[in-house]
């Protein structure tokens, strides 16, 4: 079985389109992305307005304005585009480090099962009837504990390629807790228990609320401090393991550590939106483009274009149509096409 891999002295023959520019593009599209969120919507509210109550709340006196626009900013769009830029943020760096890991293009941050068991969790959580943060807290232990037993399935199987034996333990698993997720939705009250389980495997920030905000920023710190004291070696890692290990860096420890930081930030994501596709799969891709594959610049920017990306997505879920269209379905009518331009127009740069 033959991947293609991402090698570093390939890119570097292919440099970024944007060259120094590149660097500029995602804070840009971040902050324009941000004002756009904040203003537009069914109750569209004007920069003034934003501006008077952010400074009325900085200083503690009142804006003068409709206590409808205070509720919509601080209750409604603040929460979601916080949450919306934090999910965005995390599912694209997990894409960016389990794609330079596995030094395959195609591998997106539920290769090794996280979403599976995050969606096994969730959907256990709804079919008990138990409270949103119990179903958030199973999503999130199942994540983690599925990337564990993959994991340990590895360290089993020995004298193959570690890599190769976690994507297809990965797999296995995955589509093992598929089949359990399907069990439940057969077993589930379709009047009540169905359509909660279907809306939440579509992902969705709509009941997004201040405490869900609060409650992925731990995860994200723990999941971004490593990433950042080891981008150095993350781009050694990106090297076949015989070549790192010549370098000084202990490969087998390397990845443990990265893909427990990816996971974690992963199921943190998952926890509070439910299940979103191809954020993870085509975002590195775009943002290696603009900065190049040094790990070093590919953090920061791939936290700014995700986070930026989703944050835009959720936007266009809210006005597209009269009732809000589930995330899952945008990201994959959009992430989809482009991925396929960016297999036939980059496949060169893989090879």
């Amino acid at each position: 079985m033959s991947l293609p891999k991402i090698v570093p002295e390939a890119e570097d023959r292919h440099p970024d389109a944007f060259g120094r520019v590149g660097r500029f593009v995602p804070p840009v599209l971040l902050v324009l992305v941000i004002l756009i969120a904040m203003t537009a919507g069914k109750y569209p509210i004007s920069l003034t307005d934003i501006a008077r109550v952010l400074w009325s709340r900085l200083i503690g006196e009142p804006s003068g304005l409709d206590p409808n626009i205070d509720t919509v900013i601080w209750n409604v769009r603040m929460p979601r585009v916080v949450c919306g830029l934090l999910v965005g943020a995390a599912l694209a760096v997990a894409g960016a480090v389990y794609q330079g890991l596995f030094r395959n293009p195609l591998v997106s941050p539920d290769i090794l099962g996280v979403s599976a068991g995050a969606s096994l969790g969730a959907v256990a959580g709804i079919f008990l009837s138990l409270p949103v943060l119990a179903v958030q807290a199973l999503a999130f232990g199942g994540g983690l504990g599925t990337v564990a037993l993959v994991y340990f399935i590895g360290a089993m199987v020995r004298g193959r390629d570690p890599v190769l034996v976690l994507v297809l333990a990965g797999v296995a698993i995955g589509a093992l807790l598929g089949a359990c997720i399907s069990l439940l939705k057969v077993l589930a009250d379709p009047y009540n228990q169905l359509p909660a389980i279907t809306f939440w495997l579509l992902g969705s920030l709509a009941s997004i609320n201040t405490s869900d905000m609060v409650s992925i920023l731990p995860a994200m710190a723990f999941g971004l401090v490593p990433m950042a004291l080891l981008r150095w070696r993350m781009n050694l890692m990106t090297l076949d393991d015989e070549e790192a290990r010549a370098l000084g860096v202990e490969t087998g420890k390397m990845r443990l550590i990265l893909v427990s930081a990816a996971t974690l930030m992963t199921a943190a994501a998952v926890s509070v939106s439910g299940i979103i596709g191809w954020v993870g799969l085509i975002m590195p891709h775009i943002t290696r483009s603009l900065v190049g594959p040094d790990f070093g610049k590919l953090l920061p920017a791939s936290l700014m274009l995700g986070g930026g990306y989703l944050v835009a997505v959720d936007t266009l879920a809210r006005m597209v149509a009269e009732i809000e269209v589930p995330l899952g379905i945008l990201t994959a009518a959009i992430g989809a096409p482009f991925f396929l331009w960016l297999l036939a127009s980059g496949r060169k740069g893989w090879q």
